[in-house]
């Protein structure tokens, strides 16, 4: 898949290409599928499948305050949207330049850099200044800047619209089983390993930590069963999302045993799918009775799968 990271980076090189407009955080079943029509229509036409979107949510430079939790990272996204087909990934940054462009010179823009065959959206996809273009625009307008358009309906699970909001909600209250459904995958936490106070390995659990961003979803403080992507392997593990209560004075953050795994990932950056909680945090007594916690934690890790 090509990634492009600036609009000068697009040249109208592009063969018939459909384009995919969205923010696509979390690539939740919704945005699936959106792409995944683009995807098949530019199939149908002989084309490019290309996504449009953008590196940062447009809030953060709108209204800071106003900003989600971001689902899903980056490379994250980008893994997805390969896996799926997506041809070619315009990413770019949402600047205070961009967010003056009215809805008009959006779609011009499109037209000069991308001349699309097709553009296509969600319901609820807003472009321009203070998102005046709507679907209902898009439609109106699309013969004049060259292609046609089509608006995706609202993609319902349950009788009711899925959508980050939802599925941030549903993280944030734990609600693990209905947030993966939604998401069509396992909720997943990407981050580059840090150094921790290597307790773990002095227990037999040796652990790979990541921080846990401030601008990112996460579920509540527990133990769960994961999966853990590392150098493009997948491997079982336990994950503690916690301040480590029974040593005390530590920073929120996710450790992370990976079974049956062995290798020095400082600095490497790993992929943390929850597939079912095990416990909530808990405080130990010992440090032996937190060993065997996690000797029968794993136990139930290996059953599992």
């Amino acid at each position: 898949m090509e990634i492009v990271k600036k609009i000068s980076g697009l040249t109208k090189q592009y063969l018939r290409p459909v384009v995919a407009l969205g923010m696509f955080d979390g690539v939740h079943l919704g945005h699936a599928s959106v792409i995944r029509h683009a995807i098949d229509t530019a199939k149908t036409i002989d084309g490019t499948a290309l996504v449009f979107t953008f590196s940062n949510h447009p809030l953060t430079v709108i209204a800071p305050e106003d900003a989600p939790l971001m689902i899903g990272s980056k490379n994250l996204r980008r893994d997805i949207f390969a896996d799926m087909g997506v041809d070619v990934l315009i990413e770019i940054p949402f600047t205070k330049d961009f967010s003056r462009k009215s809805p008009e010179e959006f779609l011009a823009l499109l037209q000069e850099k991308i001349a699309p065959a097709y553009v296509v959206t969600g319901p609820n996809y807003t472009f321009g200044r203070f998102g005046r273009g709507n679907g209902r625009l898009l439609l109106r307008a699309a013969q004049d800047y060259g292609f046609k358009a089509e608006v995706c309906q609202a993609f319902t699970v349950d009788k009711k619209t899925v959508s980050s909001t939802r599925i941030r909600a549903l993280i944030a209250a734990g609600d693990l089983t209905s947030a993966n459904q939604l998401l069509g995958r396992n909720f997943t936490y990407a981050g580059e390993v840090v150094n921790g106070d290597k307790r773990g390995r002095k227990l037999g659990f040796p652990t790979a930590n990541l921080e846990i961003s401030d601008r990112r979803a996460m579920l509540p403080n527990g133990a769960y069963i994961v999966r853990v992507k590392v150098r493009g392997q997948n491997f079982n593990g336990i994950a503690n999302i916690g301040d480590n209560p029974t040593f005390k004075a530590q920073r929120r953050r996710l450790e992370i045993f990976i079974d049956e795994f062995s290798g020095d990932i400082y600095g490497e950056e790993i992929f943390v799918s929850f597939v079912s909680k095990l416990r909530d945090e808990k405080i130990f007594a010992s440090a032996d009775d937190l060993k065997a916690q996690l000797a029968e934690d794993l136990r139930t890790m290996r059953s599992y799968f």
